[in-house]
């Protein structure tokens, strides 16, 4: 359920702010190829409103990563702030202003963003990830409820279930985001590989500060792969359930995302000196693959 902090009831209608919304366009674009290239399947209105939520979505993202500790929460509460006052108000930044007219245009659910603040909050606070239940939860705050910010945008039927399979489809995304960069997030000081799954496999400190890609590391990676396959097909599921072009938008997505596991298998697993990822052609030819899928529901 998503609970207390449901969207306030608006009816607020208005033209997009289009320089406001271009800077929303662009931080899209040249952070996430993936997701500006399912956008793109949007009609108009949703695309915009679409990258207005990414690009708030990313802001509070690249405080938690780019900034020390001490500023980067009293940066990440300036945030919140902002996108709690974007449900009641337009704002001279472009990102919060943005963000406004997208809230005021459909029912995007501000608990989502809430949750997305306390996924930011456990990097910031340096959370030990001991179980796989840690790690969920994790993928759900910071990825999974974007498919709650995305849903109500495009529209859909099937009530809570489409809501849970939309929330399953973003932590499949998160999680294949932690695979991807494991060499990359080390250089942080972050490491989400759970305690309980390094023991299970015997993947010590040592091995992941050498970057060594044994064959324990590889059964590891596995596992997880194997897991983040699971909840794409638990959350595909819900895609036919989205409305108009807002199905394909999200299963281009979904499979480009997806793709980026094949690409971790072979590289031989090695998230440390390779980057997994998907070409531009290899994205356009899911393009087809996701359009015939859809028709034949």
């Amino acid at each position: 359920m998503l609970g207390k902090w449901n969207t306030p009831k608006m009816d607020l209608r208005g033209t997009p702010p289009t320089l406001a919304i271009g800077v929303c366009r662009d931080l899209t674009r040249a952070h996430s190829k993936t997701f500006y290239l399912g956008s793109r399947f949007f009609s108009a209105l949703e695309r915009q409103a679409v990258w207005a939520v990414y690009a708030a979505c990313r802001s509070g993202d690249d405080i938690a990563d780019e900034l020390e500790a001490a500023e980067a929460r009293i940066q990440l509460e300036g945030w919140w702030l902002g996108v709690q006052g974007a449900y009641e108000r337009s704002s001279e930044d472009a990102l919060f202003q943005a963000l406004h007219w997208a809230v005021s245009e459909f029912p995007i659910p501000l608990s989502a963003f809430y949750e997305l603040h306390q996924g930011l909050l456990m990097d910031l606070e340096g959370y030990q990830y001991q179980t796989m239940a840690d790690l969920e939860l994790y993928c759900r705050r910071v990825a999974g409820v974007v498919g709650w910010l995305i849903a109500p945008i495009c529209g859909y039927s099937g009530g809570e279930t489409t809501l849970e399979q939309a929330l399953m489809l973003g932590k499949a995304m998160q999680l294949t985001n932690i695979l991807r960069d494991v060499g990359e997030d080390r250089t942080r000081g972050r490491l989400y590989l759970p305690l309980e799954l390094r023991l299970k496999h015997g993947v010590t400190d040592e091995m992941l500060l050498q970057s060594m890609v044994t064959p324990e590391y590889r059964a590891l990676m596995l596992e997880l792969i194997e897991l983040a396959r699971s909840w794409y097909k638990a959350g595909e599921t819900g895609i036919p359930a989205l409305k108009g072009s807002g199905r394909l938008a999200v299963s281009v997505a979904a499979r480009a995302y997806a793709g980026i596991l094949d690409s971790l298998e072979r590289n031989g697993f090695d998230n440390f000196s390779q980057r997994a990822y998907v070409s531009g052609r290899r994205k356009l030819m899911l393009i087809p693959q996701a359009w015939w899928s859809l028709h034949r529901v």
